[in-house]
């Protein structure tokens, strides 16, 4: 694709730090699509411009398609636990769905929407899962994972029907700098790396350096197969792997395992603490359920199709940690 405007959603949050820097690098220019009151921290001394407005709102989103050639969509709603499952919903389903249609109308000539491994059924095998495993919305655990689902099956829906340009891309795990919320993840490394995190619940997860995981979307503008799913992974990592590199290069003792079996009760309990409090909880039913998977994936079709690189999974981790340092983010 030559450089041309990207309007990219999902800007200011942790993915979309990362692809803001990799679409300027490739020489498009960037057109992020904010909600108005969201911090912009992320993107603050990037030369972008920004088209007010949120991805269920038609208006907006028909405002903010004028003129581009094409469109990245990242705006998600990623948590494990959220009080509100039908907010989550709207924003990671309708929300899809408007900007797709948005696009569709303006007709934009290439989209990529930012879908996620969580759209894939882990093999229970604990082999790497493909393209080719996909779950439904009912097979999916938690409003996260099953909202993602219904979202991606709707872009399929409209390429099959309507002839929407869109590739489909799907990141595993992202680590890395700029994940200022934190995510999930990136909140298990950084109380990790505060040496807060005595013990763990065994799982196996597929950790990205959030800038490879970029790059691959970017890629994705140019050589993604319309229609088609590309799995963004890097590595296949047990819990423990990470959290004793973490305890290593910290400085801390190494944490100890716990069975997941008699935590349930305490899971239940924190989240009605947080229903109370407001504050996202440490311990999760739903995260209790998923540890009971190995989210192993491959990214060979990806690396086949796009030309996608990764890099050692141990670089995302320490450059989270010292993106955190940087951000006051870290007290040890």
């Amino acid at each position: 694709m030559r450089p041309t405007t990207i309007l990219l959603t999902g800007a200011t949050g942790f993915l979309g730090a990362s692809l803001a820097r990799a679409l300027l690098a490739q020489g498009h220019a960037v057109r992020a699509f904010v909600r108005p009151q969201a911090a912009r921290e992320s993107l603050a001394e990037l030369d972008i411009s920004y088209a007010l407005g949120t991805v269920t709102d038609g208006k907006s989103l028909a405002y903010a398609m004028a003129g581009v050639g094409g469109v990245i969509h990242a705006a998600a709603d990623y948590r494990i636990f959220v009080p509100d499952p039908e907010r989550m919903r709207a924003t990671n389903v309708g929300g899809t769905e408007a900007v797709m249609r948005a696009a569709l109308e303006a007709g934009v000539p290439r989209i990529v929407h930012v879908s996620s491994v969580a759209t894939l059924k882990p093999r229970a095998d604990g082999s790497p899962a493909t393209e080719e495993d996909p779950a439904t919305p009912q097979e999916a655990i938690g409003p996260y994972k099953s909202s993602k689902t219904e979202a991606e099956r709707v872009v399929e829906e409209l390429v099959r029907r309507e002839g929407l340009p869109a590739v489909i891309v799907n990141p595993s795990t992202p680590i890395g700098p700029h994940d200022r919320r934190p995510t999930p993840t990136g909140r298990v490394i950084l109380e990790a790396a505060r040496g807060k995190m005595p013990a763990y619940v065994e799982t196996g997860l597929n950790l990205v350096h959030v800038e490879d995981c970029a790059a691959g979307c970017v890629a994705a503008l140019d050589h993604g197969v319309v229609g088609e799913r590309h799995i963004l992974g890097g590595q296949d990592v047990t819990l423990a792997q990470m959290l004793e590199f973490i305890a290593l290069e910290c400085g801390h003792r190494k944490p100890f395992r716990l069975p997941r079996a008699p935590l349930y009760p305490l899971a239940f309990l924190s989240e009605m603490a947080a229903r109370v409090t407001g504050r996202e909880p440490m311990l999760t039913l739903d995260g209790l359920r998923m540890a009971g998977h190995h989210m192993f994936f491959s990214a060979e079709k990806a690396k086949r199709v796009l030309g996608y690189q990764v890099r050692p999974w141990q670089e995302g981790v320490m450059d989270a940690i010292h993106w955190y340092e940087r951000a006051g983010m870290l007290r040890r």
